[in-house]
């Protein structure tokens, strides 16, 4: 089985491909529209069915043809996860510079990757696990003008370097964290180990021996991942007006 057959994980679809109708106009390939289409892909078919062939066909080519545009499927994951993160740059509610304070500003970045994470259930946990272009560049900002974005906007509203450093790895974790429990809860596989589909019931008798468990399962249930994120959020932005305190003090190495 050669590149182009193999898929990235699990059986291939029924379904899952459409090809173009014969006689129909296409538009030129370029990379842009094969990530694009990926994307798509993915978010309809889950990453497991990716692969090169069927790429191909939903594009109306061999599959052959997108190597012409990206070199293999490690690329057209690569490619994926900059085109998802770019997504960013055109929400209207996010800001690249800090125009209301560096709290406002790490509160429309935070909602602005969890839009993304929503958007593209599928596609987050490539976010979370592709390696980044540098071991200090943290998902899921793993961009190297959202990295210098980020830090700008606390050094300049007084957090030492050091402070602007911590702050980064806590906000990225937090993230990161809450994002990947989030997509998960809505069936997305984050690791080959898990399966959506396998989890336990009040109904089914596997909590008998559970009884907390089993009486609380209706509350145990309940989404309330928008309300957790945005306490959770508020926390870490108390946290880190604490670490902006203590940075401001004489002799703080923080």
């Amino acid at each position: 089985m050669d590149d182009a057959d193999h898929p990235v994980g699990g059986p291939p679809p029924t379904g899952a491909v459409r090809a173009t109708p014969p006689g129909a106009p296409r538009t030129p390939l370029d990379r842009r529209r094969v990530l694009t289409a990926a994307i798509a892909f993915i978010d309809e078919h889950g990453l497991d069915a990716l692969t090169m062939r069927r790429m191909g066909a939903r594009l109306g080519v061999e599959g052959m043809a997108l190597y012409r545009h990206v070199t293999g499927r490690e690329d057209l994951l690569d490619g994926v996860v900059e085109l998802v993160v770019d997504e960013l740059y055109g929400d209207p509610e996010v800001h690249l510079a800090p125009t209301h304070g560096w709290q406002d500003y790490l509160q429309r970045l935070a909602h602005g990757v969890r839009r993304i994470a929503l958007a593209h259930p599928a596609v987050f946990p490539l976010i979370a696990t592709r390696p980044p272009a540098a071991p200090w560049v943290r998902p899921p900002l793993r961009s190297l003008r959202w990295l210098e974005s980020f830090l700008d906007a606390l050094t300049s509203h007084g957090f030492s370097e050091e402070a602007a450093v911590a702050a980064y790895r806590a906000y990225t974790s937090f993230l990161l964290g809450h994002l990947l429990l989030e997509v998960s809860q809505h069936g997305v596989p984050i690791s080959p180990l898990d399966d959506p589909g396998g989890s336990p019931n009040a109904d089914d008798g596997s909590l008998a021996q559970y009884p907390h468990v089993r009486r609380l399962e209706p509350l145990l249930s309940q989404d309330e991942s928008a309300a957790e994120f945005e306490e959770s959020l508020e926390n870490l932005l108390e946290r880190l007006q604490r670490v902006l305190r203590e940075s401001r003090r004489p002799g703080s190495t923080i």
